[in-house]
């Protein structure tokens, strides 16, 4: 059930649900917790500067394997990164790149290029990305590149961090 209105109908007949609006603060904080406290410290730490830095997010769907936008919070990673002025691109093979334009004014990357980025973020577990392996995934990286995995959809020791 959405959280969003089983805290508004709980509301509604006097309840305040502390536990759901707890789980919701730290839901909707997750964003900036992945960008500022994980990949920019793991980058400055591998001496990338974030300024200017050019970043791949893998994924924008709210679920794996799903075109769906609705309640992403993967637009909060990206507006945290570009806070850094890191240029932040978002690849998503299940998400129609107009519906990503006209709801988070998103221009979609169609297929990121090899040895690009400084860092990548797999914020999505879409299976391409899964099928993809981390061999695949750091190709599109730099040497030295940072590999951040939200998701656990690769192997802890082929990652930089993860959640």
């Amino acid at each position: 059930m959405d959280p969003h209105y089983l805290t508004h109908k709980a509301q509604e007949v006097g309840h305040h649900p502390d536990v759901i609006l707890a789980g919701r603060r730290t839901n909707d904080g997750m964003g900036g917790y992945v960008a500022d406290h994980k990949v920019i410290r793991l980058m400055v730490r591998k001496g990338i500067n974030p300024v200017g830095a050019r970043v791949l997010v893998l994924g924008l769907a709210f679920k794996e394997n799903c075109p769906d936008l609705r309640n992403t919070r993967v637009v909060d990673i990206v507006e945290a990164l570009r806070g850094y002025n890191a240029s932040v691109e978002v690849h998503d093979p299940w998400v129609d790149a107009a519906d990503a334009r006209h709801e988070y004014d998103l221009a979609l990357t169609g297929s990121p290029y090899k040895g690009e980025y400084d860092a990548i973020i797999v914020a999505v577990g879409h299976r391409q990305f899964a099928d993809l392996g981390a061999t695949g995934i750091r190709a599109l990286g730099k040497p030295g590149a940072v590999l951040y995995d939200v998701k656990y959809v690769l192997p802890r020791d082929a990652v930089d961090g993860r959640l």
